[in-house]
Parts: C-alpha cells; sequence; structure tokens
C-alpha cells in the first residue's frame, strides 16, 4: 500500500492512501498543482490527483466546500485559477474547439437537480444530446431512446413529462440522457440526494448496474456515507481547503485523520 502525501505552503493538501491495484490502470484525468479560488477564499491549492480508467471515484465532505467544483473541473465546465486539468493526458485549456468537442461526447453527465427539459416529455430529453451531438438519423436516434428508457426501467413512460414522474423514476431518466451518447467517461453530481432510503440505493444499483455494462469510469458527489460506501472503489474528502484520498470504503472507515472520522461518523468537524 502506497500512502501518499502533498503539501504545499498553504493550508491546502492532498494525502491518502492509494490501493497498489489502482495504481495498475491507466491514468484517465489528472489533476497537476491545480488552485481554484472565485475571487475570496481559495477551494484548492496546489492539487494533485489523478482518476483511473474504469473505477468508481466518490467525493465526499460537507455542503459548500467545493466537491461540485472539483467535478466541473474535472469535466471542463470551468477552468482553473493555476495548474493543469489533463484528460488523456491533454490539458483542457490547450484544446483546440474540435478537440474539446470530442472530449465532451466522450462524457456524461447528471447534475445534482437533473436538469431536465420541463417542456420536453422523457423521449424527448433523451433525443436531446443525440440530436445535438449530430450523425444520427431519427431512426437510430429512436431506437437508443427507447433502449435507454428500458436500460432504466422506464419503457413505459417514454410519452410521459418528467413533472409527471416520481423524483426517483427524474434520476433515473437523468441517468439515461446522461448515457445517451454512451460515454467512457460519467459524472454524478448528488445522485441520490432528497430520494428516500430504499430509492437511493436503487438508484446506487442503477449507477453500478450502467457503469459496468458500459465499460465507464465514474465521479460521484455525495454526502451519504451509505452510497459512498456502496459505489466507491476509491474516496476522496474535501473539505476546508484539502483534498485527502482516504482509499477504499474499508480504508476511509479507518483512516487517521480527524475530519475524515468525523464527517463520516456525523460529528462537527
Amino acid at each position: 500500500m502506497n500512502f501518499e502525501k502533498n503539501t504545499s505552503p498553504s493550508k491546502s493538501n492532498s494525502q491518502g492512501f492509494q490501493p497498489e491495484a489502482t495504481g495498475q490502470k491507466s491514468v484517465i484525468m489528472e489533476f497537476k498543482n491545480v488552485s481554484l479560488d472565485f475571487g475570496r477564499k481559495p477551494l484548492f491549492q496546489n492539487l494533485n490527483l489523478q482518476v483511473f480508467e474504469n473505477e468508481s471515484l466518490v467525493l465526499i465532505g460537507p455542503s459548500g466546500q467545493g466537491k461540485t467544483s472539483l467535478l466541473k473541473l474535472l469535466a471542463g465546465l470551468i477552468d482553473p485559477t493555476s495548474g493543469v486539468v489533463e484528460i488523456h493526458g491533454k490539458n483542457w485549456k490547450s484544446m483546440n474547439d474540435a478537440e474539446r468537442f470530442k472530449q465532451l461526447k466522450s462524457m456524461g453527465m447528471l447534475f445534482q437537480k437533473n436538469a431536465l427539459f420541463d417542456s420536453m416529455n422523457n423521449s424527448e430529453n433523451i433525443a436531446f444530446p443525440l440530436r445535438e451531438a449530430s450523425g444520427f438519423t431519427e431512426e437510430e436516434i429512436s431506437n437508443k431512446v427507447k433502449k435507454g428508457l428500458v436500460d432504466v426501467g422506464l419503457g413505459h413512460a417514454e410519452s410521459l413529462f418528467p413533472s409527471e414522474i416520481s423524483g426517483g423514476m427524474q434520476k433515473r431518466l437523468g441517468i439515461a440522457r446522461a448515457l445517451a451518447l454512451e460515454p467512457e467517461i460519467l459524472f454524478y453530481d448528488d445522485p441520490t440526494a432528497g430520494l428516500d432510503p430504499i430509492t437511493s440505493r436503487k438508484i446506487a444499483d442503477l449507477i453500478l448496474q450502467m457503469k459496468n455494462e458500459h465499460s465507464s469510469t465514474i465521479v460521484v458527489t455525495t454526502n451519504d456515507m451509505n452510497r459512498a460506501y456502496q459505489l466507491a472503489d476509491r474516496i476522496v474528502f474535501v473539505s476546508s481547503e484539502q483534498v485527502i484520498v482516504t482509499g477504499s470504503p474499508s480504508e476511509t472507515k479507518k483512516h487517521p485523520d480527524q475530519q475524515v472520522q468525523n464527517f463520516i461518523r456525523g460529528l462537527n468537524i
């Protein structure tokens, strides 16, 4: 087991247990000395982090501490204040428009509040990214939409609108849309927020099922430790300008950092 700690002159650091098996996989995304601030107190400083091919990386930590911002940095939706964010060894900021579009097509995202189009029915919501990407015939789009709905258990609800289905079904619809272009990387921003424990577990099961079927890499944010343990190959704790790679669920449960222990036990940090 490799214990790695990155320190800097700031309060921010990245530290954690790195399972040996993970190190054998290809790096698909990487932060190199990344700092991010929005004109006030920095969220991260000199952050180094790798995401490996086909892994499930789960980001945990108190609300408002930067989990979603970290997710958006990885997805190329925002740029770091300094440092480099790479995907497949290429710097997001140095890509031209064609390269950037190609990379974005290889990604899917389930936003925290699903971001479904209220004016479109369920089928049209899934068809939207397929039409935007172009290159598909209407018959191909129709077939992909039907398969996507069936895959997430919504084959019966193709003509319904998001407002006519439950919260759990909306999550399923959001997952189907995120998977429409068969991306290699998927980002899930708090995918079980606001759901009851049973529905929450079923959504996590579905995420893992889709990951295995598509051989994808997933990055998930959550404050629900039950779902974090269910979903994660590795866990990363984000809090107070710190990003700590705590390792597997079992390693996280016995991690020596007191902030980590307080958070996973529901105590004040």
